[in-house]
């Protein structure tokens, strides 16, 4: 048996602006390309297929029509994550038949999808949970507490009772959408925790002893858990880049092979619509030839002169056509942070502070009577209005 693991697809995305749609759409084709090419038995999308709950309408055309050409290949299995609204990506499932198996709600925890092999027979067992939020559903859980701990593993109890019920030979994945151990996370993950806690102990899926677990959350493809311990437990990845903090990663997707109950991992890279690079230096660093290889790049740029001239970004700009963000962070300037404006810090200090770390100088006795008096100006207006 051989499935293809990917997870985090995100549709309906944008990188600070920039629309990622072509990018997923090349994604979906090289979905497909790699099910025939590859004679995938079954595709297991570990959660976060849309980027949030109501994801725009170019999104889900886009996934209604990857689905179509996935299922007229091969099986496929979906699960929610906390990014989807498990109600609407949910809809119409249970009028779903044998190629396409979409589980969102939890009532269906612990109840199989089987992949036969070319005899007919069960090939695999695959047990789909989707993400498993601790303040809805522990109740209908059972769940000793209001942790992610606690929610996953009475999951894998209802798991590991179905589970007796089939050959032992028979290989089990299961597929989550959780944080679990002490995966590497990246910026673009949106935060779960409940309680100050937002990890699953990897320990909870040794007592359904599963072949494989299929996970997505974490964007950066890689394994967690105990190795000696554990049962193989991997992250697929997101296939595209979300945030600048996922500049070094290798998108791809999982290929599991089960030699029996033994499963084999390779990995399958993702196309890169454009690469991501992190640039900081002075502006005649940033033009001279060292940054050639990185100009079509979508760019983080960081101007580090002491002085914040009017051009600055402007010719940050003609360095990198592409640049997605902008800042201005003087190499010699070390504070603890911007002041805030508060009961107890007079807002003139505070735009003071401003003009220091944006020119580079302290302010002139000329430029703090316009800002004194324009910051009066701002208080009558306030007091009229």
């Amino acid at each position: 048996m051989r499935i293809l693991h990917t997870a985090d697809w995100h549709l309906g995305r944008t990188l600070h602006g920039e629309s990622l749609q072509s990018a997923q759409e090349a994604f979906a084709d090289h979905l497909v390309e790699v099910v025939e090419a590859e004679r995938i038995d079954a595709v297991l999308v570990a959660g976060d297929v849309y980027d949030r709950a109501i994801p725009p309408v170019e999104a889900v055309e886009l996934l209604g029509d990857t689905l179509a050409r996935l299922t007229a290949r091969t099986r496929v299995v979906l699960t929610s994550g906390n990014h989807d609204s498990a109600i609407r990506l949910g809809f119409g499932s249970g009028m779903y038949r044998d190629r396409l198996s979409v589980r969102t709600r939890v009532a269906e925890v612990g109840a199989p999808v089987t992949v036969p092999d070319a005899d007919g027979h069960d090939g695999l067992v695959v047990y789909p949970v989707p993400y498993l939020d601790p303040d809805g559903t522990r109740q209908e859980l059972g769940a000793v507490d209001r942790t992610h701990a606690a929610v996953v593993g009475a999951a894998m109890g209802r798991i590991a009772e179905d589970r007796a019920r089939f050959d032992p030979a028979v290989p089990v994945v299961v597929l989550a959408h959780e944080f679990v151990g002490t995966g590497e996370t990246s910026d673009s993950e949106r935060d779960i925790r409940v309680g100050g806690i937002d990890s699953v102990p990897s320990a909870v899926f040794r007592d359904v002893d599963p072949s494989y677990v299929a996970l997505g959350h974490l964007h950066r493809a890689q394994r967690t858990g105990d190795p000696e311990r554990d049962p193989l437990i991997r992250y697929a990845g997101s296939p595209l880049a979300f945030s600048f903090s996922e500049a070094d990663h290798v998108k791809s997707s999982v290929v599991v092979d089960f030699d029996g109950m033994v499963p084999a991992v390779r990995t399958i890279a993702t196309p890169v619509p454009r690469r991501l690079v992190r640039v900081r230096g002075t502006l005649a660093e940033l033009e001279s030839s060292a940054w050639d290889g990185d100009r079509d790049a979508w760019a983080e740029v960081v101007v580090t002169d002491p002085v914040r001239t009017p051009d600055m970004m402007a010719r940050a700009r003609a360095c990198f056509p592409h640049l997605l963000t902008f800042a201005h962070l003087p190499a010699d300037r070390v504070t603890d942070g911007p002041s805030r404006v508060t009961a107890a810090v007079d807002p003139l200090e505070v735009l003071t502070e401003f003009v220091a770390d944006a020119g580079g100088r302290d302010a002139t006795e000329d430029e703090e009577q316009v800002l004194r008096e324009t910051y009066e100006e701002v208080q009558k207006a306030m007091a009229v209005a």
